[in-house]
């Protein structure tokens, strides 16, 4: 541990504790310690956490700089990020809102993370705003892949104990255990729409509210409107039957174009949701890839045309 200084506690989670910290050339970093069980070693969530960070190299991913082993320790060294997008919420929303234009970058960097790690076959699973790190350049990156896990064709049988229930997709909240890379789109739409508003979209308290909160606004799923949905384990026919609202008169802020995204994030049945990388491309962020376009124009350097084929 010479190598790093610790300053002050971030963070503490399940199973690692956060700090501040100070290389030996004086960068700040982020030092996440795993807690390690002497009789059980290193815990899985670390493992398959270092090993997928060491993979995903992209700006919108946090990135893990070392890993230190001793007898009792296991230490990451990641680049030191501001703070999670809910304190930035906090700090600089109105109650929470933020602004159109942080919204529309913060949901573009999250979906551009998203999309290279499905690229990378890797799931999230646990996306969330604590889970989505902001530096001082307004850079969004996705952390904490604890619960990632890289998904190989065919689908796994996964556990349907992942992502903090108000993100979770309904799929998963049904008892699905052959998901995709739909469950991260999802929790990305309920990110979204948080963002406009200050306040979790579906803030619910069990398993069976949390499914009850959703169906309020999208509608209650019936083999009509979602062919096979009586099949997972968590449905019941006794739910009432809710009609789908306007998404409109819960998001009055939002523009044509942002409910439109936010509609095909957060579709019930998997296979209708959009991908990450589709809804990069959704009108929605036009000025932002615009933006982007002109950028790459000017960092081109000018190449004189090649010199005329004709005459040999």
């Amino acid at each position: 541990m010479t190598h790093f200084q610790q300053l002050e506690k971030l963070g503490e989670g399940t199973y690692a504790t956060v700090y501040k910290g100070k290389s030996v050339t004086g960068e700040i970093v982020a030092l996440k310690e795993i807690h390690l069980d002497s009789e059980e070693g290193t815990p899985s969530t670390a493992i398959r956490e270092i090993s997928l960070m060491k993979e995903l190299k992209h700006e919108n991913i946090v990135s893990l700089y070392d890993v230190v082993h001793t007898e009792n320790k296991l230490m990451l060294v990641f680049e030191f990020m501001d703070k999670d997008l809910k304190k930035y919420m906090d700090t600089h929303g109105n109650r929470g809102a933020l602004d159109l234009p942080t919204i529309k970058s913060f949901t573009f960097q999250l979906l551009r993370g998203i999309a290279f790690c499905h690229e990378n076959r890797v799931l999230h699973r646990d996306l969330k705003p604590q889970n989505l790190l902001i530096n001082r350049r307004g850079q969004l990156k996705l952390a904490d892949f604890g619960l990632a896990r890289a998904f190989g064709i065919p689908v796994n049988t996964f556990s349907n104990e992942v992502v903090t229930l108000w993100y979770r997709a309904p799929d998963v909240l049904l008892g699905s255990r052959t998901y995709s890379t739909s469950i991260d789109v999802w929790s990305a739409g309920c990110i979204m729409a948080e963002m406009f508003t200050g306040r979790p979209l579906f803030p619910g308290t069990t398993n069976e509210d949390q499914l009850v909160k959703i169906f309020r606004l999208m509608g209650t799923p019936t083999e009509l409107t979602w062919p096979g949905v009586s099949n997972y384990p968590e449905y019941r026919s006794s739910w009432p039957l809710y009609q789908a609202q306007d998404l409109s008169s819960f998001l009055p802020t939002v523009d044509p174009f942002g409910l439109d995204l936010l509609r095909r994030l957060l579709q019930l049945q998997p296979q209708l949701r959009i991908s990450a990388r589709d809804a990069l491309r959704h009108p929605w962020f036009n000025d932002i890839t615009q933006s982007i376009q002109r950028e790459q124009r000017r960092m081109q350097p000018h190449v004189a045309p090649a010199p005329s084929q004709q005459g040999r």
